[in-house]
């Protein structure tokens, strides 16, 4: 079904057009060009679409992440995740998210290399935040003190390294990248314990730090 651009604000238009922009910068790269192909696939006025995007590449690609958040969302609704634990529930996510970045395997490459930009690292780190937030609080984390935030970054780290790992994953159905995504959760050993741990005398306290520097250079 077309998108229609009238009943959408520009935010809106830009997460409705992004999966198809995803389509098309496999082959135009995340550029105006792309934009134009996917409004006429979804019926939309080039011009237009081309509004949604004012901040060029990485608002394409923002885009594409707040779509899949809420494609995430929609799929994995809260009766479906109260029947597994915590760190069922935040695999059940990654899982997700890998499976629906597969498509779009070669549009994720591309979209990777302008992230790890100087110019975008920061914005880049705020999209993985606002994901990793998202999957923790889909988790029915609550916490609201250093526990809050330690989760989101070793999370973002996670699936950072998952995803740089899958960019370049030419396995069947990415085996590679599903195994290395398991031992970076065993890595974490226990996401539902990180209060535990954080409680704990100073000598035996869990240290996020320690455990980003192990997942940002882990073992293959």
């Amino acid at each position: 079904m077309p998108i229609d651009a009238n009943e959408l604000t520009l935010d809106e238009l830009a997460i409705a057009l992004a999966p198809a922009v995803a389509d098309s910068a496999v082959f135009d790269g995340w550029s105006n060009a792309a934009v134009d192909a996917a409004a006429q696939m979804e019926g939309v006025d080039p011009d237009v679409a081309r509004l949604a995007f004012p901040g060029g590449a990485m608002d394409m690609i923002a885009a594409w992440i707040a779509s899949i958040d809420r494609d995430m969302a929609e799929a994995l609704p809260a009766p479906a995740l109260d029947a597994m634990g915590v760190g069922q529930r935040i695999r059940a996510m990654l899982v997700f998210r890998i499976e629906a970045l597969a498509p779009r395997h070669e549009a994720l490459r591309r979209a990777l290399a302008i992230m790890a930009m100087p110019t975008n690292v920061a914005r880049s780190a705020r999209l993985g935040w606002r994901s990793a937030d998202l999957m923790w609080r889909m988790a029915g984390d609550t916490a609201t003190d250093l526990n809050h935030y330690s989760k989101r970054a070793i999370l973002s780290s996670v699936y950072a390294s998952t995803l740089a790992v899958f960019s370049q994953d030419e396995s069947e159905e990415f085996a590679d990248t599903f195994a290395f995504l398991d031992r970076r959760l065993k890595d974490v050993a226990n996401f539902g314990k990180f209060t535990a741990r954080f409680k704990r005398s100073d000598d035996e306290r869990f240290s996020p730090m320690r455990l980003l520097g192990r997942l940002r250079y882990p073992a293959r």
